[in-house]
């Protein structure tokens, strides 16, 4: 998996679309350092699963300790969803 900044994909656009289409490889895309976006190819059956799993298990972990930071109190995740249900 390659990744480039933002200013690097913005002077070669062309060249690096070209090359997910071409190669069905992921590319990163980075704004100072943080991942803000992935170009997939729009065929991915080519692409191992591991290639793609890894992405999202890497965004899935992301999401978990973003929510475990404003997590507040004991409650654990099904019984806050429980709350939840029976409130609507």
């Amino acid at each position: 998996m390659k990744t480039i900044g933002v200013r690097e994909l913005e002077e070669h656009i062309s060249e690096i679309l070209h090359q997910v289409q071409e190669t069905g490889e992921i590319v990163d895309v980075t704004n100072d350092g943080e991942i803000i976006a992935h170009l997939v190819p729009v065929s991915t059956a080519q692409l191992p699963a591991e290639v793609l799993g890894g992405a999202v298990w890497t965004d899935l972990d992301r999401l978990r300790a973003e929510i475990a930071a404003h997590w507040k109190g004991s409650t654990n995740a099904v019984d806050a969803l429980r709350d939840v249900r029976r409130e609507l």
